[in-house]
């Protein structure tokens, strides 16, 4: 009897349940919009040197000037790049207003002298009425500081990971739930008006920090109080609101263009949901395991009321409580520490494997995800796009991993992502179809990745130690979305560079995942001990295959041994003197 059998006692997946895991799950609809934002608030608008008041030349008789556009009068100041556009970090010392003239040959541009931008830029306000970009002049010598905003957001998230953990651990998890919602909808307000690029990464760092404190205890709620049988269903249901909150983040960013209020309108809401999250209950696990077993009771005769148990709720006393989760108090004054996910073969192999596959998948999904202009399409569409393919992505992989196995999934999954990655370098920038295609496909099986990783961490792991190996693989996704922003500036050296890191790290990750023992079917281990009977190429298993097959030779051996000992006798019959004695003296 555990406490998963009291919960089915006071109502199971009832009318409680139902309602805290929708409550719970509606902020996720807003956490992918942080999470993404970056590809809407730091967008890159087109833009070019600022024309300074110059003088209209004396001799303009000599030039056709009437009737230019403002590209023809463009010609004059800014010169032309290899796309023929107007350059975006570059302008003339002097007008050259030859170059402005229909008569005037842009041949004649070649050789002419040009200076950065001294007197900033203009952007073209029709698709973005207002970036961070935009704001703070982040482009040309400056544009490595709007990847470097979503790295420090992404660290933000990490510290909050490790924090907050923490911290819930001592406190509970509502208490320090409530407190990221308002940490996030008030600081996430705040960033709205930040006067500086330094003010902002410091909120949006901050903001970050609030967002892992959402996301961890969300879960630990969840799962928490709902029953053993339906977490997976639960859990499945609930990582689709992320999903859903990516075409969200698309529609709300196209009806708002300016970044402010863009960062208003997915903070402000989560003021309501600080309101509301005061009427969660707390963990009871938690509450019997910090020895506060009276708090725990009155909180499962809360549940048991609103599930319409309340006759059962009532028969509930503290000397039950602590008969059902006697498991639970047990496992939880044997002390384990992170050095055991590596201290013995089996588990340190796994541990290895899991954290290159956690980076990985992580490093190379952001990747994907934070760079949505490369394509050339709408990144609105796009957005909605990779929301999408979520969808038909996850119900695929939740196949393959009932059908084929956990390994087998894992490591296609990263292998086929880390293939489409690298064969979009080679496809030229005109075919925007075929890229976003193969994007959309490595995003997809990214996305595949990510719910097998999750759920393989947690079979692989023994029980005594699964909320740590858990926690870990986490902080490697957390340090993976970190570094992807970083690499993006490597396209400064050379542009398909970023695409092969992405791409190369999602195939070495495939690499690792088949190294991992295969789960399918098979108990999940409840001590690290049971871990190492495992390990390898399930040597147990193996050795069971190995005495079937031996079987055989053992009979063919037996029946040996008999027919020796026959023809003993029969010697022995033949001769009736009886053998030396080793007893006695020779």
């Amino acid at each position: 009897m555990g406490f998963a059998d009291l919960l089915d006692n006071i109502g199971g997946l009832g009318r409680f349940q139902l309602i805290h895991v929708a409550l719970l799950s509606i902020p996720s609809l807003l956490m992918a919009s942080h999470n993404l934002l970056q590809n809407f608030s730091a967008a890159v608008p087109k833009h070019h040197c600022r024309v300074a008041n110059w003088t209209w030349p004396a001799d303009s008789q000599n030039f056709s000037l009437s009737g230019l556009g403002e590209q023809d009068y463009l010609h004059a100041f800014i010169p032309l790049g290899k796309d023929l556009k107007p350059a975006k970090c570059q302008r003339y010392t002097e007008a050259q207003w030859q170059l402005a003239s229909h008569n005037g040959s842009l041949d004649n541009a070649t050789g002419l002298e040009t200076e950065p931008c001294l007197d900033g830029w203009t952007y073209d306000k029709q698709e973005f009425t207002s970036t961070i970009v935009s704001e703070w002049d982040l482009v040309c010598s400056q544009r490595s500081l709007k990847q470097m905003s979503q790295t420090v957001y992404m660290g933000g998230v990490l510290t909050g990971a490790v924090i907050f953990g923490g911290l819930s651990d001592k406190f509970g998890r509502r208490a320090v739930l409530i407190w990221s919602y308002f940490q996030l909808a008030a600081l996430g307000t705040c960033t709205a008006f930040s006067p500086s690029y330094i003010a902002f990464c410091v909120f949006r760092f901050l903001t970050g920090m609030a967002v892992s404190g959402v996301i961890l205890n969300a879960v630990s709620l969840k799962m928490e109080w709902i029953p053993t049988k339906s977490r997976t269903i639960m859990g499945t249901l609930s990582s689709f609101c992320f999903t859903i909150g990516q075409m969200v983040l698309a529609g709300t960013a196209y009806c708002i263009r300016d970044w402010r209020k863009l960062q208003l309108a997915i903070s402000v809401p989560f003021f309501i949901c600080f309101l509301y999250s005061w009427w969660f209950s707390e963990s009871a696990r938690w509450l019997v395991l910090s020895n506060k077993s009276d708090e725990a009771l009155k909180q499962i005769k809360r549940v048991a009321t609103i599930n319409g148990k309340h006759a059962e709720g009532e028969k509930i006393t503290p000397e039950t409580l602590k008969f059902h989760m006697h498991k639970e108090i047990l496992s939880s004054k044997t002390m384990y520490t992170a050095l055991d996910l590596v201290r013995t073969p089996g588990m340190r192999r796994i541990t290895i494997c899991l954290m290159v596959v956690w980076f990985s998948t992580s490093f190379a999904y952001y990747g994907l995800a934070m760079d949505l202009q490369k394509f050339g399409v709408s990144i609105y569409l796009i957005q909605v796009i990779f929301g999408a393919v979520d969808f038909p992505a996850k119900f695929l992989s939740t196949a393959s991993m009932s059908f084929l196995g956990r390994r087998v999934t894992q490591g296609m999954c990263l292998l086929i992502s880390g293939v489409m990655i690298l064969a979009n370098i080679f496809v030229p920038s005109d075919m925007q179809t075929v890229r976003t295609s193969l994007a959309v496909l490595g995003k997809g099986c990214l996305s595949s990745s990510f719910t097998c990783v999750y759920l393989y961490t947690g079979e692989l792991y023994p029980t005594v130690i699964r909320q740590t190996g858990m926690g870990f693989g986490s902080m490697m996704a957390r340090v993976g979305s970190m570094a992807a922003p970083a690499v993006l500036m490597l396209d400064e050296f050379l542009p398909a560079l970023p695409g092969m890191v992405y791409g190369a790290a999602a195939i070495i990750a495939a690499v690792f995942a088949f190294l991992l023992p295969e789960m399918l079917d098979i108990p999940l281990p409840d001590t690290i001990e049971e871990v190492e009977q495992q390990r390898g190429n399930r040597k147990g298993i193996l050795d069971k295959k190995l005495k079937k097959e031996m079987l055989p030779l053992q009979e063919v051996k037996e029946k040996s041994e008999v027919k020796e000992l026959k023809v003993l006798a029969v010697k022995m019959t033949s001769d009736p003197r009886p053998p030396p004695s080793k007893s006695q003296p020779n």
